[in-house]
């Protein structure tokens, strides 16, 4: 059993070429401010939108999109472990300092994240 804490963040995707009108939309227009990204995330812009994110990135044509939402939940290797025991598909993350996280693809195509901060 997966145990939902809260919603994380959420990632939409832009072409390269249209990546800083993206920015000045979300900055100047949303209103959104701009917050720390990882340095992995060289093509992007992040945001706080009240107690969650929203994580601006580019895509190229991929066989798999970048786009997902992101999910923080109480007991991350418990919810790995229910996944496996279905014959989940995995996308391993990068590694970032104050969370553990992967994501899950559906039987559909769609990208899900669950991470858990560690203390």
């Amino acid at each position: 059993m997966i145990n939902f804490k809260r919603a994380d963040h959420i990632q939409i995707c832009v072409p390269l070429e249209r990546l800083e009108e993206a920015r000045i939309f979300y900055t100047d227009v949303v209103g959104l401010q701009r917050i720390e990204r990882p340095a992995f995330n060289s093509k992007g812009y992040w945001f706080q939108i009240s107690d969650i994110q929203l994580h601006l990135s580019t895509e190229d044509a991929l066989p798999r999109t970048s786009r997902h939402t992101a999910f923080e939940v109480t007991d991350i290797a418990e919810a790995r472990r229910h996944l496996e025991s279905y014959g989940v598909e995995f996308w391993e993350e990068p590694v970032l300092p104050d969370r553990t996280r992967f994501s899950f693809i559906d039987p559909f195509g769609n990208r899900m994240e669950l991470l858990q901060f560690t203390e």
